[in-house]
């Protein structure tokens, strides 16, 4: 036989075999097309560490002009070209992605790390507090509640039950493989390096940095008695358990400030059969949200619980007995409200220390100045939640929300931009709610909700008994709507409505003759 009869056959067997091969890992590769495009960002962040390699990713031009539309005075991301210096000193490969925060955007987002795959071995979360990240409000809420009313507690409220999804324990993040730094707050950023120092003197390298650090309580400078024992602020879990403390032991309490902070902790202290007066500088409760006639109806609910209301009020300062406790509150016009607790809750500032020296601030609304993305003026850094200054897309503004619905909102946003192709920007509906006198044995739950934007002539409709409805027409159009006491299926209309901006008939709303017959009103005119 010749010697080529005898090759032919093994070289097609050959050929055919490679072929088939060739055919079944291109099956294979489109099978997994979309694990492919989740791990781009991971490759392009491992690649720009591990070799010091330049990486130029193009922007459409669809976001660029965007983004020049809302924040003209300079455009800080022309181009995502930078180059990380190849380090041995990156010894934790679970650091390719870093979250500085451990509240509510850090849980939100740490899930959707997970949910793309791109968690284990891979993403670390840095936070000053001593627990897994968890719901935030409940800290004014639940957790206040007195210790016979079945109070909130951890591991209870841990993100993400808050939006109903799985509790997120210490234990969920070892099981993704997360690395957690508890009690070990970021102290400095050398951004050149892409490097982070912790109180504790670690230093931590990263690919890309998502900073949800929030806010921090404003406080009453020390020299007016802000420091004194029995004054208490509240952001996180030790101030609360604080707090609970004083107010088993309590009998006169004064919260100063007529806000969201103000009005939870007041409710809460009427739970706990206290003396209860609110301060506050303003005209009625809620100043920023409320109408005055609404905030009446509020007012007169609380007067009936007990709680004592001086408005208009200024504080000189705070005074002390001879123990160093608080024993009451002086006024500027020269009277003194006697307390043994006082609770400060007049606003919050975003936590920006220390990378308010390597990133853009915003100036008019504070925090950090983002784009629709949550990419702040350095390559690879974000910033969600609290602390982003963000385009409002809606309302073309600049906007900085202080709001769980946000931070988590954000949070998702932001990692699936970075994780994946998602070029859209981030277009938030405002949304606000509270609850208060929620303890067993209350004569009177509260809950109301509110979305869109408080513009323009209010129509109040409703007496309060349980339900109100408040609707805010601009120009004829419906800009926001706050209800109080709805079904399920009417907190759901809310969002839908202040989404669309309904033209409404003004004569026709304001004739309704329940809070039901104005929602339907609203509805049809969609």
């Amino acid at each position: 036989m010749p010697f080529r009869s005898v090759l032919e056959p093994i070289f097609y067997l050959l050929f055919f075999s490679t072929i088939h091969t060739q055919i079944m890992t291109f099956f294979s590769i489109m099978h997994s097309a979309a694990t492919v495009r989740r791990s781009m960002a991971s490759i392009c962040s491992s690649l720009s560490i591990k070799s010091g390699v330049s990486l130029w990713c193009p922007r459409s031009p669809s976001l660029d002009s965007h983004h020049s539309s809302v924040v003209t005075s300079r455009s800080f991301h022309q181009r995502r070209n930078y180059v990380v210096s190849a380090s041995s000193s990156f010894a934790n490969d679970n650091r390719e992605f870093v979250i500085v925060g451990g509240g509510n955007a850090a849980g939100y987002a740490a899930r959707t790390f997970v949910e793309h795959g791109m968690a284990d071995g891979k993403l670390c979360i840095v936070s000053k507090e001593a627990y897994a990240p968890y719901e935030r409000p409940a800290l004014t809420k639940g957790y206040l509640f007195p210790l016979d009313k079945k109070p909130a507690r951890l591991p209870g409220f841990h993100t993400c039950v808050g939006s109903g999804g799985e509790r997120q324990t210490s234990d969920w993040y070892k099981e993704k493989g997360i690395e957690m730094i508890y009690e070990d707050p970021v102290t400095a950023i050398d951004a050149e390096k892409r490097t982070l120092t912790t109180n504790s003197g670690k230093l931590l390298k990263f690919g890309s940095l998502i900073i949800a650090t929030g806010c921090t309580a404003s406080r009453f400078p020390e020299k007016i008695g802000g420091n004194l024992r029995g004054v208490h602020y509240i952001r996180d879990v030790a101030d609360a358990d604080s707090l609970v403390s004083s107010l088993a032991k309590a009998q006169k309490v004064v919260v100063v400030g007529g806000g969201y902070i103000g009005m939870e902790v007041a409710a809460a202290a009427v739970g706990w059969n206290l003396d209860t007066t609110v301060i506050f500088p303003e005209t009625h409760l809620l100043p920023r949200l409320f109408t005055p006639s609404l905030a009446q109806k509020y007012e007169e609910l609380y007067q009936e619980n007990g709680v004592k209301f001086i408005k208009g009020a200024s504080i000189k300062s705070l005074e002390a007995g001879p123990d160093g406790n608080v024993t009451g509150v002086k006024l500027e016009n020269g009277s003194t409200i006697e307390a043994d607790l006082v609770v400060i809750g007049i606003g919050a500032k975003p936590a920006v220390s220390p990378f308010d020296k390597a990133v853009s601030l915003n100036t008019t609304v504070g925090g950090i100045e983002v784009d629709g993305l949550f990419r702040s003026s350095l390559p690879g850094i974000f910033a969600v939640g609290d602390v982003a200054a963000f385009p409002l897309k809606m309302y073309n503004k600049i906007s900085r929300v202080e709001h769980v619905d946000h931070a988590r909102r954000s949070a998702q946003h932001c990692v699936k931009a970075l994780l994946t192709a998602q070029t859209h920007t981030y277009d938030y509906l405002p949304y606000f709610y509270s609850r208060v006198f929620e303890y067993e044995g209350s004569s009177r739950k509260v809950w109301w909700q509110f979305f869109g934007d408080n513009v323009g002539e209010a129509i109040q409709i409703g007496n309060f008994d349980p339900k109100i409805a408040t609707f805010w027409l601009d120009s004829g159009k419906l800009k926001g709507v706050l209800l109080e006491s709805g079904s399920p299926e009417e907190f759901q209309l809310l969002p839908k409505l202040a989404k669309s901006q309904p033209s409404i008939d003004k004569v026709k709303l304001q004739s309704a003759a329940s809070v039901e017959e104005a929602l339907e009103i609203a509805s049809a005119s969609m």
